[in-house]
């Protein structure tokens, strides 16, 4: 994973493969999140904003984004009978 801030939101609509992501870590929990990069990005739009919650909406957009295609991913996996666990 990058820890470069990206420079647009739509960087970081796509989540990482978490299979990738959880594949790398020596252990894992339910925090463990492979739209990690989105969330900072928006964390880091607040800094650089002085927190006006307004201006970063569209980084906000992406992590949901990034959230939901990364569940949906996980689902359906869990339909095809694949380990969605890991």
């Amino acid at each position: 994973m990058s820890t470069k801030e990206s420079e647009s939101p739509q960087d970081n609509v796509q989540p990482l493969n978490y299979r990738e992501h959880f594949a790398g870590r020596e252990t894992y929990t339910k925090h463990t999140d492979p739209c990690e990069s989105a969330a900072k990005a928006s964390m880091a739009c607040m800094d650089r904003n002085s927190y006006d919650r307004d201006k970063c909406l569209d980084f906000f957009q992406a992590y949901r984004d990034c959230k939901k295609t990364w569940l949906d991913q996980r689902k359906a996996d869990r339909r095809a009978g694949r380990d969605a666990s890991l």
